[in-house]
């Protein structure tokens, strides 16, 4: 999921605007299409302005409780890969194609179950995706043979970007009723979610229990907590009863405002993707640090990533979406400059670092716009934008690794400097534009 993330675009009181086109002698002032809230929730549905403050409390926890479980499911996969491998005894080739088979799984699902969101709502969503993805990973290492592993992962990472659309449509709901920015802490919740999978699966694992035992008692936990939490999220809402009579439905394949949003995701996680794969690799091949430094390097990105998103609601809404995307990838394009041109154990760990906290709120940022886009249901726009955005997460490895086969890794990672330098320069224009 890269040029769009934009949550974090509110001021202390949401304010409704509709971008306008000047007008003309022959062209009429015509709306673009992304609006933002308003502070005394007359565009609320009915069904959410009249929530007492204690259910809307309950839908906010609830909301958290699933972010948590959708990042502890993701790591507890990723515990396992090397598993998977030596389970099935892939090459790298197959166990390639397996990792693709989850990716291609999460993209058809963005592709094509958006409107099944928009109908059914996202409580039956976040339930569908969760519990399938729940299943798939109790039963990834106990299936026979590889074809059937294909099979798995890929309904895995259906079930998986089921959720991840859903919960964000209801993120972008409760944000919208409680009346102020909380999108990066909710993600922020899913950090946490996925710290905790991975030490708690590395720790269960080093004491002796079968990996096996420890996906399925994952799922069942899952499956346990969105049972319990989902019943607690905001009522449905159908899409008729949220539009604004004035604005027709549009397509979202047909919206600039989207597309302008998926390209920014698109360039954030290519990124963002190259940190996850590479940071580890430019440590030990380069900075030559001794292996448990060299993995410490992932840690202190995903750490910068995951305190930041906690601080990026109050960013904010205290100076809004455009200086916070300038200022967050601006220092994201120090750090990973300083990284490189200093090769050092402690300067790298410091620019991994500071990469993590300038990435941590771009698609967090992004996302609350995409569910804003006016005329389209947030689950449609989430879907657009992040699907995007997984194509930047699966390029960014690749085109990193590409460029440093013909030059060096150093110069191989300067791609992330510049997409920072990009959304640094383009992303507050865009976002001033749709009036974010």
């Amino acid at each position: 999921m890269a040029w769009l993330e934009s949550e974090l675009r509110f001021q202390a009181a949401f304010s409704r605007h509709a971008f306008q086109l000047p007008p003309s002698p022959t062209r009429p002032a015509k709306e673009i299409f992304v609006s933002d809230r308003s502070s005394d929730f007359s565009t609320l549905p009915d069904a959410h302005r009249n929530l007492a403050p204690a259910s809307l409390r309950r839908a906010r926890l609830a909301t958290m409780a699933v972010f948590f479980v959708a990042g502890m499911m993701y790591a507890s996969w990723g515990v396992h890969v090397p598993t998977v491998r030596d389970r099935f005894h892939l090459n790298p080739a197959m166990l390639s194609v397996a990792l693709f088979a989850v990716a291609g799984g999460s993209i058809a699902a963005m592709a094509t179950n958006a409107s099944w969101i928009a109908r059914v709502g996202t409580r039956r969503a976040c339930l569908a995706g969760g519990l399938t993805m729940s299943v798939c990973a109790a039963l990834i290492l106990v299936v026979p043979t590889y074809w059937l592993l294909l099979i798995v992962l890929a309904i895995f990472g259906a079930g998986m970007a089921t959720l991840d659309v859903a919960m964000n449509a209801e993120a972008s709901a409760v944000e919208e009723a409680v009346g102020r920015p909380i999108m990066s802490s909710l993600h922020g919740m899913f950090s946490v979610g996925g710290m905790t999978g991975a030490a708690v699966g590395g720790a269960l694992l080093s004491r002796g229990m079968a990996p096996a035992v420890h996906l399925s008692l994952a799922g069942a936990l899952a499956a346990l907590v969105l049972l319990i939490a989902c019943p607690a999220v905001l009522p449905h809402v159908p899409h008729h009863e949220h539009s604004d009579p004035a604005t027709p439905k549009a397509n979202r394949w047909r919206s600039p405002a989207l597309w302008a949003l998926g390209v920014m995701a698109l360039v954030a996680l290519i990124a963002e993707g190259a940190m996850y794969d590479w940071a580890t690799v430019y440590m030990r091949d380069v900075v030559l640090a001794t292996p448990a430094l060299a993995s410490a390097a992932y840690a202190a990105f995903s750490g910068g990533m995951a305190a930041a998103r906690f601080a990026g609601d109050a960013v904010r809404a205290r100076f809004g979406a455009p200086q916070l995307v300038m200022a967050s990838a601006s220092l994201a394009c120090a750090g990973m400059v300083g990284a490189l041109l200093l090769p050092y154990p402690v300067a790298a760990m410091t620019g991994f670092t500071l990469m993590g906290l300038g990435l941590a709120n771009m698609m967090p940022v992004l996302f609350a716009a995409a569910a804003r886009v006016r005329g389209i249901h947030a689950a449609e726009g989430l879907a657009h934008v992040a699907g995007l955005a997984y194509f930047g997460l699966l390029l960014g490895p690749v085109i990193i690794g590409g460029v440093a086969q013909v030059t060096s890794l150093p110069i191989g990672l300067s791609v992330v400097a510049v997409c920072a330098a990009l959304i640094a320069f383009a992303g507050p224009k865009v976002l001033r534009r749709l009036r974010i």
